[in-house]
């Protein structure tokens, strides 16, 4: 049966299998993700492992289209980053603190006062980390497909009771980004994708690292910008199904920018990534809130500003992000202790294959 499938495979694919029994370190990662394309398990993906400030390992494997078998280019080729968008956000968020336009624990509703009055108020840092009460996704809300703008997001949940008293309980939810990115870019006088790019994105050299565009007429993909000299390409989003993978259905995520719109390269997370370590851009005594791992109720939540604050399946801790989207599911881990930064974006909506990722990264250290 084995030997069937493994011919199966390889014939769709053009690659073979490779035994990772005895594989250990970057051979073993590499191999990892060599064989989850060539066994079918997603289209396409990009990584890129740094290890004190060193590129250890940077590829791609499989395509980012499947029907012109488009290569993948680490450093050029554009994925969704699904929820990694909120640590972009959570930098900005540390930024405008300390340029004293903003304030952590200013109500949501000095800035957007319009917002419906709910039963208690909530803070830019309570939307932050989860704690506002702010409701989830419904249904297909995920899939949302209109031109919406931040502001006429709202329309969506706005009239939705609060969950929980603020700061008692905890529902990670885009919507609490919503509400923030729209307070921040009231606060900044400009729009939160100028204010991101002007004060996060180009300080850390992310030049491919920007909102994923939309066309209003025919509400498919469009180009969006690139590199100055054109190079970078954006990789096809897909959906996983019992006889391949198809194209996933088109989604407008412009209005959830700050908590899932961006596009990105896994050499540009990395390289966000690197920045943490390093503590640049902001300040220490910013870091220190954006990437507290903040209590309820006196428990743990596993998450900061922004970033996951937690521990991965081998119990190290990390700071980061894992990201699904429709099109797209991303790992984002930087490890203080082991000096060590993951980024691992792949164009297929949640192929579960954590499992898979995890034994790749564990490999790094074997």
């Amino acid at each position: 049966m084995w030997s069937f499938l493994k011919q199966f495979f390889e014939q769709r694919t053009g690659s073979k299998i490779i035994p990772i029994d005895g594989l250990k370190g970057l051979e073993k990662s590499d191999t990892i993700f060599h064989n989850l394309v060539v066994e079918n398990h997603i289209p396409g993906v990009s990584v890129t492992i740094l290890q004190e400030g060193k590129v250890i390992l940077q590829k791609g494997y499989g395509h980012a289209n499947i029907e012109s078998k488009t290569n993948i280019d680490p450093q050029k080729t554009l994925f969704r980053i699904a929820s990694i968008s909120k640590c972009i956000t959570g930098l900005a968020f540390g930024k405008m603190v300390e340029e004293g336009l903003v304030h952590w624990d200013d109500s949501l509703f000095k800035y957007v006062p319009e917002y419906p009055q709910k039963r208690f108020d909530f803070t830019l840092r309570q939307l932050a980390n989860h704690t506002a009460g702010i409701r989830g996704y419904r249904g297909k809300e995920f899939a949302l497909n209109q031109p919406y703008s931040i502001q006429d997001s709202l329309k969506v949940f706005r009239n939705d009771p609060l969950q929980f008293e603020p700061g008692k309980g905890y529902l990670y939810n885009s919507f609490d980004f919503v509400l923030l990115s729209l307070a921040m870019e009231r606060a900044a006088g400009t729009s939160f994708e100028t204010y991101v790019q002007e004060k996060v994105l180009l300080p850390l050299g992310m030049h491919d690292t920007f909102p994923e565009r939309i066309s209003t007429n025919s509400k498919e993909e469009v180009s969006e910008r690139s590199r100055s000299d054109g190079t970078s390409t954006k990789s096809t989003n897909y959906t996983k199904s019992i006889s391949g993978f198809r194209k996933a259905v088109p989604v407008n995520n412009f209005y959830k920018l700050a908590g899932g719109g961006y596009l990105s390269t896994s050499a540009d997370i990395a390289s966000m990534g690197q920045a943490l370590l390093q503590q640049e851009l902001l300040d220490k005594k910013t870091y220190q809130e954006i990437l507290f791992n903040y209590p309820v109720k006196n428990h743990p939540i596993y998450y900061g500003l922004g970033f996951q604050v937690s521990q991965d399946a081998l119990g190290r801790w990390y700071v980061g992000h894992v990201g699904s989207s429709v099109g797209a599911y991303t790992n984002f881990y930087v490890y203080p202790e082991q000096g060590t930064v993951v980024s691992i974006l792949i164009n297929c909506t949640d192929p579960k294959v954590q499992a898979d990722l995890d034994s790749a990264i564990q490999a790094v250290w074997d």
